[in-house]
């Protein structure tokens, strides 16, 4: 058993508190800034400095709505019609996986529809900070006592203070998976004449795989005897699979052929 009492605050200057979860955050989209600033100074991509802060901006507002709607309509609907102020609490913690992807995903969508750039280009390059941010993310939700994973007699089971029972920290069970799909999307990122969207894809396929079966030692509501993050993960898999197999069979095959 693992005791864990780890303040959840970094600092506080007068009313002002600077948080783990808010420091991931916006260290996510900095990261994410400078990638694709970088990218634009090699040439990956095709788009100006100024379109890429506006971009960014929009992603963030873009991630942030959608993450938080589906937390609060997959989630905690009845909590949040009893107290509806909290809905903007962001700070808290409380924002959906699944929601943040199709958040970006619209806006990113519009951004480059309107401004003419290559959405597929810059889905790949973008994929590679937002999952280290995830990772980053899921270690914030342990730090907050979020997303309790089941009671286990495991010798590594965390004691969290003011939660019975000992717990899978399955927090850092998807930050190390997290962690591994980022190191594992970045080395093929680095293959050559790859089409446009795949690591895109398999990024949306391989996190639909892997939160679906760790949810299985996830404390939450079910439905039909499945929680709703493995009922949308169940709708990720299916998505990015039918994508990869039917606009990238060349790249796909290649990358089985290598892996096999």
């Amino acid at each position: 058993m693992i005791p864990v009492n780890i303040n959840p605050i970094i600092f506080r200057l007068g009313s002002f508190q600077l948080t783990y979860y808010a420091l991931n955050f916006l260290l996510g989209f900095v990261v994410s800034l400078i990638v694709l600033l970088q990218a634009i100074k090699n040439k990956k991509i095709k788009i100006t400095k100024e379109q890429a802060y506006d971009l960014i901006i929009l992603l963030l507002i873009g991630i942030v709505v959608g993450a938080r709607l589906f937390h609060i309509i997959f989630w905690n609907l009845i909590y949040f019609k009893a107290n509806p102020i909290e809905i903007f609490y962001i700070w808290q913690g409380g924002l959906s996986l699944h929601g943040g992807i199709l958040g970006a995903f619209i806006v990113g969508i519009i951004f480059t529809r309107k401004n003419k750039i290559d959405f597929w280009k810059l889905a790949d390059i973008l994929v590679l900070p937002a999952i280290f941010m995830l990772a980053l993310g899921r270690i914030a939700n342990f730090i907050n006592v979020e997303i309790l994973g089941k009671v286990t007699l495991l010798p590594w089971c965390v004691q969290f203070v003011g939660i019975e029972g000992c717990r899978h920290p399955i927090q850092l069970y998807a930050a190390a998976g997290r962690f591994a799909l980022f190191f594992l999307l970045l080395a093929i990122s680095r293959k050559k004449n790859q089409k446009p969207g795949f690591i895109f894809w398999l990024f949306i396929t391989l996190m639909g795989i892997g939160r679906f079966f760790l949810d299985f030692l996830r404390i939450d509501t079910h439905y039909l005897g499945l929680n709703a993050g493995q009922w949308l993960s169940i709708a990720m898999f299916i998505i990015g699979s039918f994508a990869l197999i039917k606009y990238y069979k060349r790249d796909l095959k290649s990358l089985l052929h290598k892996v096999l």
